[in-house]
């Protein structure tokens, strides 16, 4: 299990680190699921991004992976209203040629997301709770690797 843990850890390591530089790459993308509520939203698309890289980063190392776990399921709670508000708005889902559904379904994949954050936080996890984490892992993985 020890093996399996530490190949999802460098996996989404790195997937954060794409997807923070993403931020900076197709920054017009992310300013289109910002709530419309919020403002300055290039400046907190380029702050999310360094967040997510530098947390990345962290979690490579073992003596920095609990903080950077601790702080991956912070900033997933902290962009999840992004989510919410690609389903709510008609703007933001023509913005990105997606269906409702689609915006839909990718909600709840911020759940596997914080479970395996919380995980890779832990030294020493349960067997079973491992084994979930692993079977959340896969469709997680492979459906922000198709988005």
């Amino acid at each position: 299990m020890f093996i399996i843990k530490n190949i999802t850890i460098y996996c989404l390591a790195t997937l954060y680190i794409v997807i923070g530089i993403k931020h900076f790459t197709e920054t017009e993308f992310f300013i289109k699921i910002i709530p419309s509520y919020l403002n300055y939203k290039k400046e907190l698309v380029i702050i999310s991004g360094v967040i997510e890289i530098i947390l990345g980063f962290l979690l490579f190392f073992k003596f920095t992976r609990k903080i950077a776990s601790w702080g991956i399921i912070l900033l997933l709670l902290a962009v999840f209203p992004a989510n919410i508000y690609l389903y709510t708005s008609d703007f933001a889902r023509e913005s990105l040629s997606i269906s409702k559904t689609q915006a839909l379904v990718r909600m709840p994949f911020q759940i596997p997301l914080i479970v395996i954050a919380y995980w890779h936080s832990q030294q020493k996890s349960s067997k079973k709770f491992s084994i979930i984490c692993c079977i959340l892992f896969f469709p997680t993985i492979f459906y922000f690797i198709s988005i």
